[in-house]
C-alpha cells in the first residue's frame, strides 16, 4: 500500500470514493452524495489539490485503486492560520483493518508539520462513531467538546465530538504566548522528507 499526495488528475477518482463515502457512511458527514454529486469538476480539484495551498488530500493506493483518503483544510484568515482541518477520512470497507486509515492519518499528521506556523489539528467525529474515534485518539487526538445535535443523520440527530493534536512545537508557541494548552498524550513527530508514504 502507498500513500501519497493527490494530484489534479486524480480529483475524479476521489470524487468517486467520496461519493461512496457519502453513501455508505452517511453519518459520518454532513454533507449527501445528492449535494456532493452536483459539484464541479473544479470543486474537486481544489479540494485534492488547491493552488494555493488551502487543501490538500492524501490517497492510500493498493494495485493503482485508491482505496482511502483524508484531507486538511488550512485557513487564510490571521486569526486562525496556525490550524488546520482534518476532514473527509474514509477507507473503503473492504480495505480496512489493514492500516490504511494510520498511514493517512499520518501523511497528513506529517504534511502539517512541515508547513509554517501550523500549531494544531483538529477534526469532528460523529457521536457513536467508535472506530474513528478509537483511530483518532491512537494517532494521538484528544477530545475537547461535543456539539449536541450538531447533525441529521438517517438514524435521527447526532452530536460531533471535536478533537484536536498539537503539533511539534504547540506547547512551546503556547507557553511563549503564556496561552492555556490542555495536556495530550500525543507525541512530537518529524516532518516528512517526502511525499509518498510506503506501508
Amino acid at each position: 500500500m502507498n500513500v501519497v499526495h493527490l494530484q489534479s488528475s486524480d480529483a475524479m477518482r476521489y470524487r468517486t470514493l467520496m461519493l461512496e463515502a457519502y453513501e455508505l457512511a452517511a453519518d459520518a458527514f454532513t454533507s449527501t452524495a445528492d449535494e456532493r454529486a452536483g459539484e464541479a469538476e473544479t470543486f474537486w480539484v481544489k479540494r485534492v489539490a488547491d493552488p494555493t495551498g488551502i487543501s490538500v488530500a492524501f490517497g492510500a493506493f493498493e494495485d493503482q485503486e485508491l482505496i482511502g483518503t483524508v484531507a486538511l483544510e488550512f485557513s487564510a484568515k490571521p486569526k486562525t492560520r496556525h490550524k488546520a482541518l482534518v476532514i473527509g477520512m474514509y477507507v473503503k470497507p473492504a480495505a480496512r483493518g489493514r492500516g490504511a486509515g494510520g498511514a493517512l492519518l499520518q501523511a497528513a499528521v506529517q504534511h502539517a508539520q512541515s508547513r509554517d506556523g501550523i500549531l494544531l489539528l483538529m477534526l469532528t467525529a460523529t457521536e457513536g462513531n467508535e472506530p474513528a474515534i478509537n483511530l483518532y485518539r491512537t494517532a494521538g487526538f484528544e477530545v475537547f467538546g461535543t456539539e449536541p445535535l450538531a447533525i441529521l443523520t438517517p438514524n435521527g440527530y447526532k452530536a460531533k465530538v471535536y478533537m484536536w493534536l498539537p503539533l511539534t512545537d504547540a506547547r512551546t508557541a503556547a507557553l511563549e504566548l503564556n496561552a492555556e494548552i490542555p495536556k495530550t498524550s500525543g507525541s512530537p513527530r518529524q516532518p516528512p522528507t517526502r511525499s509518498t508514504f510506503k506501508y
